[in-house]
Formats: structure tokens, C-alpha cells, sequence
């Protein structure tokens, strides 16, 4: 895992759009894109932190499990992502969820960018090393961005949480549970129930 810190990129090779020399994160996504950054790295924006983070088998597999649990209730032709950019409330986030769900319906912004007020479900796997992103600051963003369910899911502790009801920047209900045990959601956005017995644990 590597976290970079905004003054270490080099602000030379990014285009400040205003006069302010204020960064934008289209300046920091754009420079990004320059780096030689390694095939299969992901990588997004925290509070105008970039952090970079390589998939493991446990995470993937995760991932893999709950995208096919969307497939199954919504259809093939479901737009679910995976580390795909969508910028949420606050300073400097950009984030790459490990799962997003649009709306059905929707479209993209004039950047070719979806927006997150299109975001009905997102789902994290937690990483050792940026666990306070997902139960800090991205969690504050979500409820903030009123994405009606968000879901993290926890290799290393085996539990499952899910927040919903968000409100002022924050979810006002949590429901956790230990992987093998179902995720009743039916009641929520995405109607349905998550099987988590093959949940892998780290």
C-alpha cells in the first residue's frame, strides 16, 4: 500500500485551472494518468490524499460475490462498477468503491463522469492499511452523498456492516453481521438478501 500526500506530487505537471493555483481533482486525476503507475493498482482520492492499493485474491473474491448477487437480482445488463472514479461531497474525493451500483437510468455528467447522486449502493472490502478510509472519511461521504446503502465488508474480522437511513452526513442505522450469516436488505435499495458463506476471511 502507498499513500501519497498532495505536496508530494509534482505540481508542475498539472494544469491549474484557475488563476487561485487551487488543485481540482480533475488537475490530480489528470496527472495521475502520466504516472507509470503498475496494471492492477487502484487508486483514488481521500480528503485530496491519493492512495494506491494493489487487489488481493481475498478482496476480488469479495467483490466478485456481491456483484454476481446484483447480477442475479437485477440482470446482466446492471450497471455495477468496480473501481470505476465517482466524486462525492467534501474536499477533494474522488473516490473508486470496490462496488458501485447506478441508478437505472441514469447518465453521465458533462465530464463523462457518473455522478454520485446516481449512487444507490456502494460496497467497500477493507484493506489493513486504508480501513480508516472506508469507516472515516468515505463513510462520511457516502452518508453526505445520501447513498441510500452502504455496505463494508471486513475480511480480517469476518463481519459484515451495513449503513442506511444517511442523514447529515451520517447513517442513522447499522446492521453488522459475522460472514456466513445472510444480509437481509430487502428492505432497502437494492432488495435482496446477500449470502455471505463464501465470504473468504483474511
Amino acid at each position: 500500500m502507498t499513500v501519497m500526500e498532495i505536496d508530494r506530487i509534482d505540481t508542475d505537471r498539472i494544469e491549474m485551472p484557475h488563476s487561485s493555483g487551487e488543485l481540482t481533482l480533475d488537475a490530480m486525476f489528470e496527472a495521475l494518468e502520466k504516472m507509470p503507475i503498475p496494471e492492477g493498482i487502484k487508486v483514488e482520492i481521500v480528503e485530496g490524499n491519493i492512495f494506491m492499493s494493489p487487489q488481493r485474491d481475498v478482496h476480488w473474491y469479495i467483490i466478485r460475490r456481491i456483484v454476481r448477487a446484483l447480477e442475479d437480482r437485477f440482470g446482466m445488463n446492471v450497471n455495477v462498477l468496480s473501481d470505476v472514479r465517482v466524486d462525492y461531497p467534501g474536499h477533494l474525493n474522488g473516490f473508486a468503491a470496490d462496488v458501485t451500483l447506478i441508478a437505472e437510468g441514469a447518465v453521465k455528467n458533462d465530464k463523462g463522469l457518473w455522478r454520485h447522486q446516481d449512487v444507490t449502493f456502494v460496497a467497500e472490502v477493507i484493506s489493513r492499511s486504508t480501513k480508516g478510509n472506508d469507516y472515516g472519511p468515505k463513510k462520511t461521504a457516502y452518508a453526505t452523498a445520501e447513498v441510500p446503502v452502504y455496505l463494508i465488508a471486513d475480511p480480517y474480522t469476518g463481519r459484515c456492516h451495513v449503513f442506511t437511513e444517511p442523514k447529515n452526513g451520517d447513517y442513522l442505522t447499522e446492521l453488522t453481521k459475522t460472514f456466513g450469516q445472510e444480509l437481509d436488505l430487502t428492505n432497502t435499495a437494492v432488495g435482496l438478501t446477500l449470502k455471505t458463506d463464501d465470504f473468504p476471511r483474511d
